[in-house]
């Protein structure tokens, strides 16, 4: 509510403003007749206006207090609820620095280790793959549909638990990557496409996306999609189709929480846009 309020006080005074202007200047082409209209409108707006921007302070420095009190309580709410996890990042063509800023923020009071961060290649490199995997299985990648999907799964499946087809095929994979997969305790998604894919790239990529995240999910590892509440085109309908729990305010201190608690097992998708469930999960865990 702090936010629609300081919104509407802001919004105001831009109101007032183009109301001043616009009466004061019609005024000015009224005559005498007018002047004491336009006095009148004067005092009026002046003290309006002065109003509308005491309250915008006024409701600046509320927020300005509840920032402030959201993040010294963080660190009491989320104190070592991931102690000795191994976590890693995905993300799903790039991944913008304020994303990774904000998972490294929300980890560092929870115990969690983030043990690996990888950026999927897009447009997926299918001929690198292809060759890659040639004397595989998985050689019939150019023309085959369902060899896409099943590498997918099969990806998304030995990165979190393990396995050697990751290494494999990591230089055509991955866009950079750094650290270690395997055994992970949990998965933070972004997803960040190309805006330049053509269809038949696009298409592919969403595939290969999907194939990911099942492979990903179907090993039971709680896995969460981020993103930041600025992020357009949003990507929380992608995750809640690919069944990922989702936080798209990760930037804020209530998303840093709701990804934390998301790790931990609530589902639904959180945030401030509206497409969210609700801003926050139920904070309570079993033995927290």
């Amino acid at each position: 509510m702090g936010y629609s309020a300081r919104y509407h006080a802001t919004s105001l005074i831009a109101v007032f403003l183009s109301l001043a202007i616009g009466i004061l200047i019609g005024a000015e082409f009224g005559g005498d007749a007018l002047t004491n209209t336009r006095k009148n409108l004067e005092h009026s707006l002046v003290g309006n206006l002065q109003d509308a921007r005491s309250k915008a302070e006024e409701l600046s420095g509320e927020l300005g207090r509840a920032d402030e009190f959201s993040e010294r309580v963080y660190p009491v709410l989320t104190r070592n609820k991931l102690e000795g996890k191994r976590v890693a990042i995905v993300a799903l063509g790039g991944l913008p620095s304020e994303d990774s800023s904000a998972v490294e923020e929300a980890l560092a009071p929870t115990g969690a280790q983030l043990v690996g961060v990888g950026v999927v290649r897009e447009p997926v490199d299918v001929n690198g793959l292809a060759g890659d995997l040639s004397q595989t299985r998985f050689s019939d990648l150019r023309t085959s549909s369902d060899s896409l999907t099943a590498l997918g799964r099969g990806l998304g499946r030995q990165l979190v638990i393990g396995g050697t087809l990751p290494e494999v095929v990591r230089g055509n994979l991955f866009s950079r990557a750094s650290g270690s997969f395997g055994a992970l305790d949990d998965v933070i998604v972004v997803r960040n496409q190309p805006l330049d894919m053509g269809p038949v790239q696009r298409t592919t990529a969403g595939q290969f996306e999907s194939a990911l995240l099942a492979g990903m999910t179907g090993t039971r590892t709680p896995t969460v999609g981020i993103e930041s509440s600025s992020t357009e085109p949003s990507s929380v309908s992608f995750f809640q189709g690919n069944d990922l729990s989702s936080v798209d305010d990760v930037e804020l201190t209530a998303g840093k929480l709701a990804m934390v608690f998301a790790m931990l097992g609530a589902e639904g998708s959180f945030g401030v846009k509206s497409s969210a469930d609700r801003l926050l999960p139920d904070l309570l865990t079993p033995g927290g």
